[in-house]
């Protein structure tokens, strides 16, 4: 499985690279090295409204943690069982939501369909800057046991190799959602995109794999890395100039960005 999604992103990666958007806009690894840059790098540079927002994020998930975290684990044991729909479901925090961005990718190069494309472009991006970077770190610093190891619902030990917190199949399911939902103004595609995410939210916890929390976590994280990625990108597609934060001198600066 993990060397089915390596070579989907692979696949994704080599069709990005020979695809232009269109005429004088920047290229996709140009974009990816700069939205990486730009996402990893985005706490440094946070205002005070940006540092309440995260407040409230992780209130909400130590709150969800406190509240939500026992008795739904207590109530997904109860009825757990082999469930043909939630094993389905749950792939659109995997192979599923590839499979999705492929279809993005293709309507977008064989229909000459922009906003196809940049979706296809935008999912990978936040997929694999959130779900394949940032998530992975929090879950080797946290080590938190999953309910199915029956540890304990608070049972932390950083660097274990216990991969909890946060879900990464919630947090590639709802970058994806945000993603769409953000180039598709359409209230159909915005429900439908955060309704299949909250789903394999749901089937993580029914499986016994992530508590309440942890889907929680994963969630937040996507959709913010999603909204991020695309409201960078399309400053940058449009070509507007933009001050952006930089580092490269040894120091903290700004540098103009944009194209001409």
């Amino acid at each position: 499985m993990q060397k089915f999604r390596i070579y989907c992103v692979t696949a994704l990666l080599l069709g990005f690279a020979q695809t232009a958007n269109a005429a004088n806009t920047p290229s996709y690894p140009d974009l990816f090295v700069d939205d990486v840059k730009h996402e990893l790098t985005a706490p440094a540079h946070w205002q005070q409204q940006q540092w309440q927002d995260f407040g409230w994020a992780t209130l909400a998930v130590v709150g969800t943690a406190v509240i939500v975290d026992r008795p739904l684990r207590d109530e997904m044991r109860r009825h757990s069982g082999n469930s043909r729909f939630m094993h389905d479901i749950e792939r659109f925090g995997a192979q599923y939501s590839l499979g999705v961005l492929g279809g993005f990718f293709v309507a977008g190069t064989l229909g000459g369909n922009d906003k196809a494309l940049s979706v296809a472009q935008d999912g990978l991006t936040a997929s694999i800057i959130a779900s394949g970077i940032v998530t992975p770190a929090i879950k080797f610093v946290a080590g938190r046991s999953r309910p199915i190891q029956n540890a304990g619902i608070y049972h932390f030990r950083p660097f274990s190799g216990n991969a909890s917190f946060p879900s990464g199949h919630t947090t590639q399911a709802f970058a994806v959602a945000s993603v769409i939902s953000a180039h598709y103004e359409q209230t159909w595609v915005k429900c439908t995109s955060y309704s299949v995410a909250g789903l394999v939210g749901l089937a993580r916890s029914y499986h016994q794999a992530h508590f309440a929390s942890d889907v929680v976590a994963g969630a937040l994280i996507g959709t913010l890395v999603g909204q991020s990625v695309v409201e960078y990108n399309q400053q940058r597609r449009a070509g507007k100039i933009a001050l952006l934060p930089d580092t490269s001198s040894g120091g903290v600066g700004l540098r103009l960005a944009g194209n001409f």
